[in-house]
């Protein structure tokens, strides 16, 4: 496990300096334009490069040097983020300037992210992937805590172009902690037999589609995804509705959500879940759309009572999500996982702007909390309905192969 902390340290620093820039651009664009239509934008910026891309970046993912993808793109991300320091330090900055380097950072994003996730299973033993990625899930809720806090105070004590700067030495500071750890490469499958770029794209579909127990799995992560992404984005219209609009309550919110995802990988991290793998992620879902659907029913004086339940959610987000990474990492040939990853991670940001899409006008139809109880309840049917899938549940009999 050696190894895995060092990668560990390294997206540690990386993950910390794009949270910071993420934090400072949208506060910066918020308080420039008061424009929800340009929030907008630059979430749609964020997230169809890695919608549109993640099919075509598979192959290259299985065909080149995973580390070396993960340093690359670190050094791209920091020299774009260079760019935006000199256009705020110059005062030339434009919204489109944003617009383009968020895109650029999204495209390295695009890359780094599966090839992070197919590095894993080279260095981390099998019976270990679960725990791994619960310390995974930890990094990424003490980021969604810290971050925000250090840039706000990183924002009132500095100028931009000097917060944005904290991207670029953390960028440094991740490569560095790269450069010296080996990570093996995959063989390549025999069963090739016409190498090529959209040869290795087919394959991809095709291992997918030829495993029903994984095409399963992956439909159930798009189709969670649809209905569970209404709730996340309406959450500062829920509290400006029935909180009083205390800006602090939608902060507290947020805050328990990250605790319960350290607590939750912390609690993988340790215990690794049950022995079935799916039981474990299956088992959470329903808990966390239980807790979904009650907060539905919060006012403000049941605040802490929503507090307590935006941390169950957060808690069941890293024990779902651990052991599921787990299942990929452990059931997919190694040199097919960058397709496998690319191609899930494509269809699971697709769902997100498709469901806010239809979420705004449904909303002002069946009212807010309805959000919260459809979206919960189908969410809880649905998982429920998974458990009488045959090759969903023998998903881990599948051999990596």
């Amino acid at each position: 496990m050696k190894k895995f902390f060092v990668l560990w340290c390294s997206q540690a620093f990386s993950i910390f300096g794009s949270s910071i820039v993420g934090f400072a651009l949208a506060w910066y664009l918020a308080k420039e334009t008061g424009s929800a239509t340009v929030l907008t934008t630059a979430m749609l910026v964020n997230v169809l490069p890695q919608v549109v891309l993640g099919p075509f970046i598979g192959p290259y993912i299985d065909r080149w040097d995973r580390k070396k993808i993960m340093i690359y793109s670190d050094l791209v991300t920091a020299l774009l983020t260079l760019a935006l320091v000199v256009l705020f330090y110059t005062n030339t900055i434009q919204v489109w300037h944003i617009y383009v380097i968020m895109a650029g950072r999204a495209i390295s994003g695009s890359f780094q992210m599966p090839a992070l996730s197919a590095s894993l299973s080279m260095i981390v033993p099998e019976q270990h992937l679960a725990r791994a990625n619960g310390l995974n899930m930890t990094l990424t809720g003490a980021t969604r805590i810290v971050a925000p806090l250090s840039g706000a105070f990183l924002m009132d004590a500095l100028k931009m172009q000097w917060v944005l700067s904290v991207d670029i030495i953390t960028a440094i500071i991740a490569v560095g902690c790269l450069l010296p750890l080996a990570i093996p490469q995959p063989p390549r499958r025999i069963s090739l037999v016409k190498p090529g770029y959209f040869s290795d794209m087919k394959q991809g579909f095709r291992y997918i589609t030829s495993r029903r127990g994984l095409l399963y799995l992956i439909i159930l992560d798009g189709v969670l995804s649809f209905f569970a992404a209404p709730a996340n984005a309406l959450l500062p219209l829920f509290v400006a509705q029935y909180y009083g609009g205390d800006v602090l309550k939608l902060g507290w919110l947020l805050t328990a959500a990250g605790a319960g995802i350290i607590t939750g990988g912390l609690i993988m991290g340790v215990w690794g879940g049950f022995k079935r793998r799916i039981v474990t992620t299956l088992v959470s879902i329903m808990i966390q759309a239980i807790s979904v659907f009650i907060f539905g029913f919060t006012t403000e004086s049941l605040f802490f009572l929503a507090l307590a339940l935006r941390l169950i959610s957060g808690l069941t987000s890293a024990t779902l999500l651990a052991p599921w990474q787990a299942i990929l990492q452990s059931v997919v040939a190694k040199d097919m996982q960058g397709r496998v990853f690319s191609l899930e991670g494509s269809l699971s940001r697709l769902m997100i702007p498709l469901s806010l899409a239809i979420a705004g006008p449904v909303a002002d139809i069946i009212g807010l909390r309805a959000i919260w109880w459809v979206s919960a309840a189908i969410i809880f049917i649905i998982t429920g309905a998974a458990f009488f899938s045959r090759d969903l549940m023998n998903i881990e009999n599948q051999k990596a192969e």
